[in-house]
């Protein structure tokens, strides 16, 4: 659709069914509203439109019958991280592989073991991956080849992978890592797996149990993206809504490649070859070194299925965002993070009533992770005013397991008010980056602690980032933090001026951390907040121990907060200017009013109707 003047609304009906498209939709400036006026998209009355990346697979044929393997013909060189079956996201072929049996050196993995014998006989080694998960990071290395017992990889993957902090090879608690052998035909042994071979055009698939495989609804993906607005800061996108759509089938190719995926934190990862990398990686910079930090500016993010950068009032309201193969949706990241090249410089966008579920990442990506994500060149790249409200996040982040539900990195003012948010590996909501490095006077932690520490590459800014007045509140969060350590139910990095933290209610936290301010944390307040997990710590602070007294994250302030939970994490002290006042320890369940009322007010509003997927709302969430 085109616009041809701007003197009146214009309402894009779609009917019932499923839009397979062959390349992603682009909106620009000439798509949205002008004058005043608004286009808005949406399903008609009674239809559930699909916006699709993807194909299905049909015609399967037995291959395997010992094994129960099918196979199916797919385009030759059709080649996707997830596929889709029965709408419920299938699994990967992976084995775990004992770190005790592991070697790592510069160039890849010795494995010890007869177990490991027929390893080097096994097809497509190209296909192969190590995948790890350690303390807060998931990480991806592809395979090479396979040398013995000895697993070359590509680079530069496993050079990215070997340093900085939580590595694949010297991860943040050890006893809580994991490492698996993944992606190959020999590893289909469990019901419901698959494996894809893009060379010869098959998609082998074990199927789950007790289904049959000729009524199977299989989607392979064959795009990344199936939407993104806005391509230039000279010509914004604006008044543009999106209502009672639903969005599914992306894949990010992005870890196949050799580039892998040397994740760093919630979605951020290392590419290309680094000028400075250290001669030993391992020995040198396992757990940070000065020539890792000259990179922390140069990271990447992943690409959102659907991107919206350079635009102001744009509505997601009602809409599904289920099946997609990584963040389902990017506000205002990085230029490189979207295909129209164009980023951050995001206003008044709204992201309501809607459904996340079933994705391999993250629901909601919002800022950028780059210099001028945080202090920004052209002030039109400042991202501000965003509203995530009443939307309902669950079962996100199953293969990015290191995707946080939603992260907002550097948004003025942005408000995360009433969602339900449940059943996630890693934190439900993060807001802000950089450890505090990006603010004024920098972090003076890293470079006590470094010598060598490169003042060039790491610019001390003397003027703050544009992570400030935060709002989260009300948000109702449980089965949180199902399989990470670090990190927080609530979380937070850097200096955050006027940003407030209340009235959110955290249960069901896998005797994890509830409310955590990282690195850098300033000028918070933490406020009537109900935590109920008893094994759990309620709150935790990092003022980065050390043998000088260095003030990293100060001034900040938790009161009249309600928690069953004994621990509390960090300095709390008046040296620090970090306080906690007015506080509740709850014992034998005897929660007070003004907790209960917290509860049963924390979550999506009555007034928002029924936010489900397969339960409309208005046209909202029909499947």
């Amino acid at each position: 659709m085109r616009q041809s003047n701007c003197d009146h609304d214009i309402e894009v009906l779609l009917a019932d069914g499923m839009y397979r498209l062959e390349r992603p939709l682009v909106f620009t400036a000439k798509d949205g509203g002008c004058n005043g006026h608004h286009v808005e998209w949406r399903a008609a009355d009674g239809a559930s439109p699909v916006i699709s990346g993807a194909t299905r697979v049909a015609d399967w044929n037995l291959y395997d019958a010992k094994r129960q393997i099918y196979v199916a013909d797919v385009p030759i060189g059709a080649d996707a991280r997830q596929i889709w079956v029965n709408d419920r996201l299938a699994n990967r072929t992976q084995e775990e592989v004992p770190r005790s049996a592991v070697t790592f050196t510069q160039q890849g993995i010795i494995l010890a073991g007869s177990a490991f014998d027929d390893l080097a006989t096994v097809a497509a080694q190209g296909r192969l991956e190590i995948v790890a998960t350690g303390f807060f990071t998931r990480r991806i290395s592809p395979v090479e080849r396979v040398d013995g017992h000895t697993l070359v990889m590509k680079e530069p993957a496993w050079q990215n992978n070997l340093w900085g902090y939580d590595t694949i090879e010297r991860p943040f608690g050890p006893q809580f890592a994991h490492l698996y052998l993944a992606n190959s035909l020999a590893l289909l042994r469990e019901p419901g797996q698959w494996y894809l071979d893009p060379e010869h055009g098959k998609l082998y698939l074990r199927p789950p149990a007790g289904a049959d495989i000729h009524s199977l609804d299989v989607e392979l993906p064959h795009l990344t993206v199936l939407m993104a607005i806005g391509d230039s800061l000279d010509a914004p996108v604006a008044d543009l809504t999106f209502r009672g759509i639903r969005f599914s089938y992306t894949s990010w190719p992005g870890p196949s490649s050799s580039e892998g995926y040397a994740s760093q934190q919630s979605g951020s990862y290392l590419m290309g070859r680094a000028v400075a990398y250290p001669t030993d990686p391992i020995a040198d910079c396992s757990q940070g070194c000065p020539a890792f930090e000259t990179v922390r500016n140069e990271w990447s993010q992943m690409p959102a299925s659907i991107q919206v950068a350079a635009a102001q009032r744009i509505t997601f309201d009602q809409d599904v965002f289920a099946h997609l193969g990584q963040y389902a949706l990017g506000i205002g990241n990085d230029s490189d993070a979207n295909i129209t090249g164009a980023g951050l410089g995001t206003s008044d966008i709204r992201v309501t009533r809607s459904v996340f579920t079933d994705d391999a990442g993250g629901a909601v990506l919002a800022g950028g992770v780059r210099r001028d994500a945080h202090h920004p060149r052209d002030p039109r790249m400042i991202n501000r005013q965003l509203l995530v409200s009443n939307n309902r996040i669950q079962d996100v982040s199953k293969d990015y397991l290191d995707n946080s539900a939603i992260l907002e990195t550097y948004v003025e003012g942005a408000l995360i008010l009433h969602n339900d948010i449940s059943d996630v590996p890693y934190d439900a909501i993060d807001i802000g980056y950089g450890w505090g490095m990006q603010d004024p006077g920098g972090n003076p932690n890293y470079r006590v602690r470094m010598h060598g520490y490169d003042f060039k590459e790491n610019l001390v800014y003397q003027t703050p980032t544009t992570h400030r007045d935060v709002v989260v509140a009300w948000n109702r969060i449980h089965g949180a933090k199902k399989l990470f350590h670090d990190g927080g139910a609530i979380y937070n990095l850097s200096a955050s001026p006027g940003t407030l933290i209340t009235e959110n209610y955290i249960f069901n936290n896998s005797g994890r951390i509830a409310l955590y301010l990282d690195e850098g944390s300033r000028y918070i307040t933490v406020r009537r907040n109900v935590v109920d997990d008893p094994a759990g710590t309620w709150l935790n602070i990092n003022t980065v121990h050390s043998a000088f007294p260095l003030r990293i994250s100060t001034d900040n302030t938790a009161s009249d907060n309600w928690h069953n939970g004994t621990k509390v994490g960090g300095m709390w002290t008046n040296y620090e200017d970090d306080l906690i006042l007015d506080d509740h320890l709850v014992k034998d369940d005897q929660w007070p009013d003004d907790a209960r009322k917290i509860m049963e007010h924390a979550g999506i509003e009555p007034s928002a109707g029924r936010v489900e997927y397969g339960e409309a709302t208005g046209n909202a969430a029909a499947k």
